[in-house]
């Protein structure tokens, strides 16, 4: 179990990761953390954490790594690469990764952390940035028993809820059923929502309406009033994000020779957006972006006086 007298390092301080390593800080873990911008380790720093130089001065110093990394490529290379974790740290040493990957990454990870005497645990994160930084976060922990008991006390620092959803890659998996559903829910959320626009109707009595009917869903009803239908669509999760995660549901259900005409389509909507320079904007945006081309006002609640 995961105690406050080791040293945690901590490898990448985008969105997500700096609101839990901050979290982490604040519950009195000792962290010690990296990132390619110094904004961010500075920020950790002023809050306690100690700056490491190379993710090799981590894996020397630290008996549990964190790394929330953008793609399978990064944590093929900072943690498998021949000048990565594994090439650096103690055998005994855990690796948890809660980056969103592909399967194959996180079971090579894990295949290789037991055959150097390490052990790993995949642990993607749901919720968005702003639940990061209130520690508010949810966990799909994957690993055995023993790996998942130690992490836990740093899971519970940084999140409201963990589940150990199954053995090693269990939670990679789990994290892309997830974000399949959130993700398609935002485009047939744009395409309601435009066609209300279409149509002319009061949105906020098609809301009412919606919410009272089993078409209502999570990220129309807490997501969507807090980002794009408020005039927000600065980045929680971006469409970029979306359509690498769409990229990676895909190429899954291909390996699992499983069809999704609906997750194909949803990914070149979103590719669509990216297209029009929509890429950064929060995934919410697609409402936007679905409007404007069809120059439809944008859909948007009026605040109440």
């Amino acid at each position: 179990m995961a105690t406050k007298d080791e040293t945690i390092g901590f490898i990448g301080l985008g969105a997500m990761g700096r609101g839990m390593a901050s979290n982490c800080v604040k519950k009195g873990f000792k962290l010690v953390v990296n990132d390619m911008r110094a904004e961010p380790m500075d920020a950790l720093v002023a809050l306690g954490a100690t700056k490491a130089a190379t993710i090799q001065d981590i894996a020397k110093q630290c008996s549990i790594i964190i790394t929330v990394l953008p793609t399978g490529k990064e944590v093929s290379e900072v943690v498998m690469g021949a000048n990565g974790l594994f090439a650096n740290a103690k055998p005994g040493t855990l690796i948890m990764d809660l980056s969103t990957i592909d399967p194959e990454t996180t079971d090579k990870m894990h295949a290789d952390a037991k055959a150097k005497g390490m052990d790993a645990v995949d642990a993607p994160i749901g919720r968005l940035a702003w639940h990061a930084d209130r520690g508010e976060s949810l966990f799909m922990v994957g690993g055995t028993d023993v790996a998942f008991d130690r992490v836990k006390p740093l899971l519970d620092a940084m999140g409201t809820t963990v589940h150990h959803c199954g053995p090693g890659g269990a939670g990679t998996r789990t994290k892309l059923v997830n974000n399949y559903l959130a993700i398609s829910l935002t485009q047939l959320n744009a395409e309601a929502l435009a066609l209300s626009q279409r149509f002319g109707l009061n949105l906020s009595k098609t809301l009412d309406v919606i919410h009272g009917t089993t078409a209502t869903n999570g990220q129309l009803k807490i997501n969507f009033p807090n980002k794009v239908l408020a005039g927000d669509t600065s980045p929680g999760f971006t469409i970029d994000l979306a359509h690498k995660d769409l990229s990676l549901i895909v190429q899954a259900a291909n390996a699992a020779r499983l069809p999704m005409p609906v997750a194909a389509t949803v990914r070149e909507a979103f590719s669509m957006a990216r297209a029009r320079g929509a890429g950064g904007q929060d995934f919410s945006a697609m409402a936007d972006v679905l409007c404007d081309l069809v120059q439809t006002e944008r859909p948007r609640i009026k605040p109440s006086t």
